[in-house]
C-alpha cells in the first residue's frame, strides 16, 4: 500500500516535526492536528485493501436487516476532507466519484459546518416543516438569495423537491397539466375529467406521452423508469407506460474532430425523433414534452454538439412539446458553466430545468405557464428541506468567492488533455476520452476490464465510478484543482500499467 501523506499543506511557521507510524503513515502531533483540521489532506493513504475488515464486518451486520449487495466500503465521514474520502479502516482516498456526484465543495468545508453550528439555524435542524403549508419565517429570502439567483434563463419559477427522481416526476406531472390546460384552452377540468380521473380513465387521465431518448437516465420512481433507458436491472418486472424512445446520437469522440460522421448521425437523430412526435400525435397519444440530459451520465456520458441541443428545441417549439432538461447530474457547476446547457447558446434553452445532486436540494426551475394555479396539484409533506436551501445559499457563495467555475475550467482541461495522453499510451485498453469542465469518461476495453481498473484504482487511493456498459466516469468536487487532477492522473495511470 502507499505511503500516507501528511494532511494539509501549511505555512513553514505553522509546519509540525512529522512523526512516522508503525504503518509507514505521516503523522502530526495531537495539538497541530487541531490546528490542521480545517485544512485538506495532500495525497491518498492506503492500509489496507478497500473493503477492509472493519468495512466487512459492518456489512455483515447491515445485512441483516437490508440489502448490501451495492455497497462499496463504509466510510468515516468526520475524517474526510476536501478532494479526500477517508473509510472506516482508516484508509484515504482521492474522491473522483463524490457521492455519484452529490459533493459540490467537498468534504467538511469550513462554510457547510458554520452553518450546522450556527445557533440562529438550529430551529430549522429540529423542526423539518411541510414547507408547502407551512413554510418558515426566512424560506422566501432564501429561496431568493439562493436558488433563483443561479436560475437559468428565462426560468423565473423553482419548485422544491427532496431527490433527482421526484423533480422529474413532479416536472412531468407539471408537463401533462400544462399540455391538458392548452388542449381545453382553460385550466378547469370537467366533471367528467374529474370523476374518471380517480378511476384511472380517461379522459381525466388522458392517454399523454413524454419523448425520452436511448441511453438516459431520469430516475428510478414509476413515471421516471419510463423515461429510462439504460440497465435492465432498473426496470425489470416493473410495469412501465408505453411512451416513444428516439435514439441518442452514436458520436465519435473528440467532437470537432469527426464532425462530418457525427453531423450525418445526429441528423439521423433528429429526423427519427421529430418523426415520433407525428406518429404518436397522429396515434391519438400527443408527445407532451421532450425531456433529455445534456450529457447522459448513468447511461454512458455520451453528449452530442451543442447544435444538436439547438435543433432539438427548435423540434420541440415546432410541435408545440414542453422542452425538459434533466440537470441532475450536470448542474451546479461541474462542466464549467453552472448549467449545462448554457454551452448550447440559446436565449430560450428550456422550459423546465431539473436538479439535484451537487445542488443539495432537488427541485425544478420552470416558466409562469407551468406553475399549477391550483393547490395540491404538486405537493407532498416536505417539498425538500429547508436546511439544505441553507446550506446550498453557502455553497453558491463559496463558488463565487473562491472562482470555482475557473478552477473547474482548468482542472478540467488537465484531466481531458491527461485521459488523451492515457488513451493514446494504452490504445488496446482506453479510448472516447470525453467531457466537459471535469464532467469526464473514458471507455474501457470491456465491462469486466472496467470493474477491474475500478478496483485496482481504489486500492490504490482512488474512488471512482462506472457507468454505461464499459465506462468510468469521472464526477470531483467543485474544489478539485489542477494538482489533484494531476495527482489523479498519475494514480490511474499506474492501476492501468497493472492490467493485462
Amino acid at each position: 500500500m502507499a505511503a500516507c501523506l501528511l494532511r494539509g499543506c501549511l505555512s513553514s511557521s505553522l509546519r509540525p516535526s512529522l512523526l512516522l507510524s508503525a504503518s509507514g503513515c505521516r503523522q502530526a502531533s495531537e495539538a497541530v492536528a487541531r490546528v490542521m483540521e480545517d485544512v485538506e489532506y495532500t495525497g491518498p493513504c492506503m492500509k489496507t485493501e478497500v473493503p477492509g475488515p472493519i468495512s466487512k464486518s459492518l456489512s455483515k451486520q447491515l445485512e441483516v436487516v437490508q440489502n448490501v449487495l451495492q455497497v462499496n466500503f463504509f466510510c468515516d465521514y468526520d475524517e474526510s476532507r476536501g478532494n479526500y474520502l477517508v473509510d472506516v479502516d482508516g484508509n484515504r482516498m482521492l474522491d473522483v466519484y463524490t457521492q455519484i456526484a452529490s459533493i459540490p465543495i467537498g468534504y467538511n468545508h469550513p462554510a457547510l459546518t458554520k452553518i450546522m453550528t450556527d445557533p440562529m439555524n438550529l430551529g430549522a435542524f429540529i423542526n423539518r416543516p411541510a414547507l408547502g403549508m407551512l413554510p418558515p419565517g426566512k424560506y422566501p429570502e432564501k429561496l431568493l438569495g439562493g436558488l433563483m439567483s443561479v436560475a437559468p434563463r428565462g426560468l423565473g419559477r423553482v419548485q422544491t423537491m427532496a431527490c433527482g427522481s421526484c423533480s422529474n416526476e413532479n416536472a412531468y406531472k407539471a408537463i401533462f397539466i400544462w399540455y391538458r390546460n392548452k388542449q381545453r384552452g382553460h385550466n378547469i377540468p370537467s366533471q367528467e375529467e374529474e370523476r374518471t380521473s380517480v378511476i384511472n380513465q380517461g379522459p381525466g387521465c388522458p392517454d399523454l406521452t413524454l419523448l425520452s431518448f436511448m441511453g438516459g437516465f431520469h430516475g428510478r420512481t414509476l413515471g421516471c423508469l419510463a423515461t429510462t433507458h439504460t440497465k435492465a436491472i432498473q426496470k425489470v418486472d416493473v410495469p412501465t407506460f408505453d411512451w416513444p424512445i428516439a435514439p441518442y446520437p452514436q458520436l465519435r469522440y473528440p467532437l470537432e474532430e469527426h464532425q462530418r460522421e457525427n453531423s450525418q448521425e445526429e441528423a439521423r437523430c433528429l429526423e427519427q425523433a421529430e418523426d415520433l412526435i407525428v406518429k404518436w400525435a397522429l396515434k391519438g397519444r400527443p408527445v407532451a414534452g421532450v425531456v433529455i440530459e445534456p450529457i447522459q451520465a448513468e447511461g454512458g456520458d455520451n453528449h452530442a454538439s451543442f447544435d444538436f441541443y439547438r435543433k432539438l428545441r427548435g423540434i420541440a417549439k415546432k410541435h408545440g412539446c414542453a422542452f425538459l432538461v434533466d440537470e441532475v447530474q450536470t448542474g451546479g457547476g461541474s462542466t464549467g458553466k453552472f448549467w449545462a446547457h448554457e454551452h448550447w447558446g440559446l436565449d430560450d434553452p428550456a422550459d423546465i430545468v431539473s436538479f439535484s445532486k451537487k445542488m443539495l436540494t432537488g427541485g425544478y426551475f420552470l416558466k409562469d405557464e407551468f406553475q399549477p394555479d391550483k393547490p395540491f396539484r404538486i405537493f407532498n409533506t416536505w417539498l425538500g428541506d429547508h436546511t439544505k436551501n441553507l446550506f446550498l445559499n453557502e455553497v453558491i457563495k463559496v463558488i463565487r468567492t473562491e472562482n470555482l467555475m475557473e478552477e473547474v475550467q482548468r482542472s478540467g482541461r488537465v484531466m481531458l488533455q491527461g485521459l488523451y495522453e492515457l488513451q493514446a499510451k494504452y490504445p488496446h485498453l482506453l479510448s472516447r476520452a470525453r467531457g466537459l469542465g471535469t464532467f469526464c469518461a473514458v471507455d474501457v476495453r470491456d465491462e469486466d476490464t472496467r470493474n477491474s481498473l475500478l478496483i485496482k484504482a481504489r486500492n490504490k487511493g482512488l474512488v471512482l465510478g462506472g457507468c454505461g456498459t464499459s465506462s468510468i466516469r469521472f464526477r470531483p468536487a467543485l474544489v478539485f484543482k489542477e494538482r489533484h487532477a494531476h495527482l489523479f492522473l498519475d494514480i490511474f495511470n499506474d492501476a492501468i500499467a497493472e492490467l493485462k
